[in-house]
C-alpha cells in the first residue's frame, strides 16, 4: 500500500478498533449477557464503524494539532563543540 493512504489505513484500524470495544460495552450495560449478545452486538458496531470512521479521519488532524500546542518542545540542544 502507497504511504500516503497511511493516514486513511490508520483511521480504518482506530475507529474500527474503538467502535468495536465501545459498542460492545454499551451493548453489554444495556442488554446484560442475554442470549444472542454476539448478534446484537455486530447490530450496534457496525453503524458506530460507519459514524467513526470518518469521523476520525477529520478529527485527527486537529487533535495532532492541539497535542502540538500543548506539549512542550524541547529546547534545542546546545553543542560544547565550537567547531558547529
Amino acid at each position: 500500500m502507497h504511504p500516503r493512504y497511511a493516514p486513511f489505513l490508520f483511521g480504518l484500524i482506530v475507529s474500527g478498533l474503538m467502535s468495536f470495544l465501545v459498542s460492545g460495552v454499551a451493548t453489554l450495560r444495556a442488554l446484560g449477557p442475554v442470549e444472542g449478545f454476539g448478534g446484537f452486538w455486530m447490530a450496534a458496531w457496525l453503524p458506530a464503524w460507519a459514524v467513526a470512521f470518518p469521523t476520525i479521519l477529520v478529527v485527527a488532524p486537529l487533535v495532532r494539532r492541539l497535542v502540538a500546542r500543548l506539549v512542550r518542545q524541547p529546547a534545542p540542544s546546545r553543542s560544547t563543540d565550537p567547531a558547529r
